[in-house]
């Protein structure tokens, strides 16, 4: 009777995968960073549209008194504080694809989401001057239709980015 051994064989390593090899605490604290900046955003987002609401609901005087507070006080703050939750987000979810076994654009859901997040940071770069406009005066108030398109868009776009976070679907980009 004749035995063959086999020598251990590794899976061939594929030429497109890039996966940066980190320390498991290093990627929790990675993955935690993400998920905080992310809800940060989606806090910031709300406010805003609360906000935004408030000024809305007013009328009069109440209504320029509001606005007033709100591009004063809030929305600049707001604004930049979503930029940072929004890069920030980006940075570490960039780092999260070269880490994980999900990769940067091996599925279409981390692909979706990364677009996702590119589109929403835009476009709080584009508005930051017009919303600047509104802090300084230079912008009436009755123009702040902006700041809740803004807030309500990118509330749908990170709504949705959580969406497939969890159900993860749609499969790999390519087999």
């Amino acid at each position: 009777m004749t035995t063959l051994s086999t020598a251990p064989t590794t899976p061939p390593q594929r030429a497109n995968r890039v996966r940066w090899n980190i320390p498991v605490r290093l990627r929790k604290s990675i993955l935690v960073t993400h998920v905080v900046s992310a809800g940060s955003w989606i806090g910031i987002d709300v406010i805003s549209i609360v906000l935004v609401a408030i000024g809305w609901v007013r009328a009069g005087d109440d209504r320029t008194a509001a606005y007033r507070a709100l591009a004063d006080f809030f929305v600049v703050p707001l604004l930049l504080s979503a930029l940072v939750a929004g890069t920030l987000c980006l940075i570490t979810g960039l780092l999260l694809g070269l880490a994980t076994k999900w990769g940067l654009v091996r599925f279409w859901w981390v692909a979706v989401k990364l677009v996702l997040n590119v589109i929403a940071c835009a476009m709080m770069l584009a508005f930051l001057g017009p919303v600047t406009e509104l802090a300084t005066g230079a912008q009436p108030l009755q123009d702040i239709w902006f700041v809740s398109f803004l807030a309500a868009t990118a509330l749908a776009l990170l709504s949705f980015a959580t969406v497939l976070s969890v159900f993860k679907p749609w499969g790999r980009v390519r087999k």
